[in-house]
């Protein structure tokens, strides 16, 4: 089948993930010359908020590449970029608070983080199986092979879906860190509101897409099967 009603929406969804990631750069670029009032730089902000949280053991580093930030479970380390480690933007202490927010969710065990850790491993595989599975599955027109690939693929959806509350708790802790310790000013909070809502929503986007691509392969699947038993 060449085309699926579901690709309609999977479309959509795809132009809302491009649209997300020119936003973020286009975020980030503009609020990237807008320098704080606290004149802190985003490895200073993250190093405050680890130390305030008790986090002393977890490093932060810098790492070469642009919008390469992330924090790190297995290591227990802080990673940023090259332009927010040094800036001292408000693009750069948003987004270095939202890598710690993700250090403190692992040490107060939040639910949502817990969960995606220990799926990963699961999901790594399973997400490298199921196109293989699905293609094979309906090259040959066998739908025993396209039902496992549909459930190793949504082991990869379920894992998209709870990166959302992961991401959106992250931002939320982020701001709150940064506003109650006074590193951003209450008029600069427009600026932090913009750089991490567009993040978010990449995130959002990426979900749109993987869950009605499991739809459509779900669709297709119960469609075959009735077809054979007719």
């Amino acid at each position: 089948m060449l085309f699926h009603p579901m690709d309609i929406f999977i479309f959509i969804a795809f132009f809302i993930s491009l649209w997300a990631q020119w936003k973020v750069s286009r975020n980030f670029n503009a609020w990237s010359e807008v320098p704080a009032s606290s004149g802190l730089t985003g490895a200073e902000v993250a190093r405050m908020i680890l130390d305030r949280h008790g986090l002393h053991h977890v490093p932060v580093e810098v790492v070469p590449g642009r919008l390469s930030d992330h924090y790190d479970p297995i290591s227990r380390t802080v990673r940023l970029s090259e332009p927010v480690f040094y800036g001292r933007s408000i693009a750069s202490i948003s987004v270095a608070a939202h890598e710690v927010g993700h250090a403190v969710q692992h040490q107060q065990g939040y639910a949502a983080l817990v969960l995606r850790h220990r799926m990963f491993p699961v999901v790594n595989l399973a997400s490298g199986v199921a196109p293989f599975l699905l293609l094979v599955g309906f090259l040959l027109h066998q739908f025993s092979l396209i039902g496992l690939g549909i459930l190793f693929f949504s082991l990869a959806v379920a894992f998209q879906v709870i990166t959302l509350p992961v991401e959106f708790n992250a931002s939320a802790r982020a701001k709150r860190f940064i506003l109650a310790e006074g590193i951003i000013a209450p008029d600069e909070v427009r600026g932090v509101n913009k750089v991490l809502g567009a993040a978010a929503l990449t995130y959002v986007a990426a979900t749109l897409i993987a869950v009605f691509e499991l739809l459509k392969y779900v669709l297709i699947f119960t469609q075959g099967n009735n077809n054979e038993e007719s």
